[in-house]
């Protein structure tokens, strides 16, 4: 039977109320004999546990057939902007019951007893026990609804989460060929310029940096340390190329490598600080890498080139939109117009949005 299945009471009440049902029915049963009869203080003991005994019954008819309208508008009216017709044939059906069942049940217990049964008389007693009974299935309402929406919230909180993992992957992939795209750029120059083996060591070590995009998979942060060996190998392609002309200061303490950043975001900068500004032996670039402040700082004088390589603009759009989607901290950016600073944070596990 369904109601005596737990995943059917879980389906379509929102909660296991075998509980509530042995309870409220026991409670129902005397508050029912005091409104009636308050049989404990009027008789002796064994008239007063018969009474109560037929004021149970009536509490567990009543109970099963509220229940059983409850399950059935449920069903029937399954959708939250539905509570509102369903709550209003539910106090109808209440009425209804309670005096049926107390008519029926008073006509046969009148016979038995030879008595007498008058349901006008009644009625007017049967009103606290409507209340009783309404204030019950509120109860499972309210219940039911406060379950309905906890899962809503859950499932809205699920879409939104798997939104933002497919935002995270584009702009992973967004990155990357970003990355590509620059690197070729570099590739032409090396071979303009140098030699062919200067253009195959290039390659050689290209490959080792796109090994280590490939490990990094679909991490949404990594340890700093990991990042830090990726951007020291793409400078170590880039001297190949500037010699010591581009000069790297790192001010990195060994107790923030184990700190999270956004994979590549590191190399980003680097990578834009190298393309967008003259680095000759006459105007050598120095990049400074520092930790200031829970955060990884990336700043150069601003050497603007005369003619500017194509640029797809998306390197600093990336790392501030791949920090948006997973924490509340955002990088700072800073032009004056002679100095180039880029601060991007040092996260702990406490500052993602996605961490479960």
């Amino acid at each position: 039977m369904k109601l005596l299945n737990k995943e059917k009471r879980l389906k379509y009440i929102g909660f296991n109320d075998i509980w509530f049902i042995v309870i409220g029915v026991f409670v129902l049963g005397f508050v029912t004999d005091y409104i009636f009869a308050n049989s404990f203080a009027r008789y002796p003991l064994k008239r007063a546990l018969i009474n109560w005994s037929i004021s149970f019954f009536f509490s567990i008819a009543n109970w099963s057939i509220m229940r059983m309208n409850f399950i059935f508008l449920r069903k029937k009216f399954p959708r939250v902007e539905q509570v509102g017709k369903r709550a209003i044939i539910l106090f109808f059906t209440i009425v209804v019951s309670v005096c049926v069942i107390d008519a029926v049940g008073g006509i046969i217990i009148a016979a038995i007893l030879d008595g007498n049964y008058y349901f006008t008389e009644r009625f007017q007693v049967l009103i606290p026990i409507i209340i009783i009974s309404v204030m019950i299935m509120a109860i499972y309402e309210a219940i039911f609804f406060y379950i309905q929406l906890k899962e809503s919230i859950r499932e809205e909180e699920q879409a939104k989460q798997v939104v933002v993992l497919a935002q995270l992957d584009a702009l992973r992939n967004q990155a990357q060929p970003h990355f590509f795209f620059n690197s070729l750029n570099t590739l032409r120059d090396i071979i303009d310029q140098n030699s062919k083996e200067d253009a195959k060591q290039f390659v050689d070590k290209l490959s080792d940096v796109y090994r280590y995009i490939l490990d990094a998979g679909d991490a949404n942060v990594i340890p700093l340390r990991d990042e830090l060996k990726f951007a020291r190998a793409y400078i170590h392609i880039q001297q190949e190329r500037f010699g010591p002309n581009l000069k790297l200061h790192w001010e990195l303490p060994e107790t923030a490598l184990d700190r999270m950043i956004v994979p590549m975001s590191l190399q980003l900068l680097l990578e834009n600080a190298i393309k967008h500004n003259v680095i000759s032996r006459s105007k050598p670039l120095t990049v400074h890498i520092a930790v200031q402040d829970d955060y990884l700082v990336v700043h150069n004088k601003i050497q603007p080139k005369s003619t500017q390589l194509p640029s797809t603009k998306l390197g600093l759009i990336n790392i501030e939109k791949r920090h948006a989607l997973i924490s509340e901290r955002r990088p700072k950016i800073e032009n004056d117009g002679k100095e180039f600073t880029v601060s991007i944070p040092l996260l702990k596990s406490s500052d993602l949005k996605t961490e479960s």
